[in-house]
């Protein structure tokens, strides 16, 4: 989606800067994103180089090239001014993308979007649009600093229909120059439970399977979706439950004894705990979209598969007990 995001951008004329959340965030984009693009903007100026940091970037200690009309202290505040003033006067703006949006880069989140916001308020042509687990931008989105992406537009993608499911996997397959039945596209679009990221998953791990043979068979396929299910456990659903509370762990836990919808009235029986503090932490995960509400007093997991892998990685009673205890 960000890529259709950054397509859309410079079809308009824009330029992109696209990254990712993760440490070292603002040192790359101060340090080569920026200077290169004043560069390519003004190619009258020679862009300087840093060639060391001696304070915190957004401090402005830095070891500069001399000779550089845009020679400036590496603060991002004022290189993306820079930048947008320049961009301002050919009518076009920039576009910053983040990928995996995550508590761990809080610290340098929170430097961009402060700086974003003043951009804003000074009314520079500038957009920005991030993307990341729905648990792990609901954990950003309770910062007290940010917000600014707090005030964002917030979109939850949701699941792709089964039909188009099939469609994504058959199109990419017949461009290989392979085929699949339509029933066995139907099969692993079933599978993916319309999730966007299994969906990937799934195709990758069956063309994989024997990507010289021109037919895919139906053992390419369920061998495929065995793999795909066991990566979705350990790039995703790890990542989810590890940014939870105790308790919000506890909770999905009581929720994998039963094999589909749950009723509050047993997860609150399984935690020992009343039905008011039950709900609080219903509301909670809700909200991270690992699960969702099915109907009057049930829930459901809204991930696919998370069911499965709380089973097979964690040991229910053993937690349940250890919870009642505490």
């Amino acid at each position: 989606m960000l890529n259709e995001v950054e397509d859309l951008a410079r079809q308009r004329g824009w330029r992109v800067i696209s990254e990712t959340a993760t440490v070292g965030l603002v040192n790359r984009l101060v340090t080569e994103h920026l200077p290169a693009l004043l560069g390519e903007i003004d190619p009258g100026a020679r862009v300087s180089k840093v060639t060391g940091i001696n304070a915190p970037m957004g401090l402005g200690g830095a070891t500069w090239v001399a000779g550089d009309a845009h020679a400036v202290a590496p603060a991002l505040r004022t290189q993306l001014a820079s930048a947008c003033e320049l961009l301002a006067a050919t009518g076009t703006g920039m576009l910053l993308t983040l990928d995996e949006i995550h508590r761990h880069g809080i610290t340098e989140l929170r430097e961009v979007a402060t700086v974003m916001q003043h951009l804003l308020r000074e009314d520079r042509e500038i957009a920005f649009a991030g993307a990341g687990l729905p648990s792990a931008v609901s954990g950003v989105l309770r910062d007290d600093v940010l917000t600014f992406l707090r005030r964002a537009d917030r979109h939850a993608l949701g699941p792709v229909a089964l039909p188009d499911v099939a469609v994504a996997l058959v199109e990419p397959i017949a461009t290989g120059g392979r085929k699949i039945t339509a029933g066995l596209a139907r099969r692993a679009a079933q599978a993916t439970g319309g999730y966007p990221f299994l969906i990937q998953l799934v195709g990758y791990h069956i063309w994989r399977q024997q990507p010289r043979h021109l037919r895919i068979s139906q053992d390419d396929v369920e061998a495929g979706i065995v793999a795909a299910r066991r990566r979705l456990g350990s790039l995703v659903h790890e990542p989810a439950i590890s940014d939870l509370s105790g308790v919000d762990r506890t909770f999905l836990l009581a929720m994998a004894h039963d094999d589909g919808p749950s009723k509050m009235g047993d997860i609150a029986a399984r935690l020992d705990v009343d039905a008011n503090y039950a709900s609080q932490y219903r509301l909670r995960l809700i909200a991270t979209e690992l699960i969702e509400p099915v109907g009057h007093g049930r829930v459901d997991f809204a991930m696919p598969y998370l069911r499965d892998f709380l089973r097979e990685h964690v040991a229910l009673e053993a937690q349940l007990d250890d919870f009642r205890r505490g």
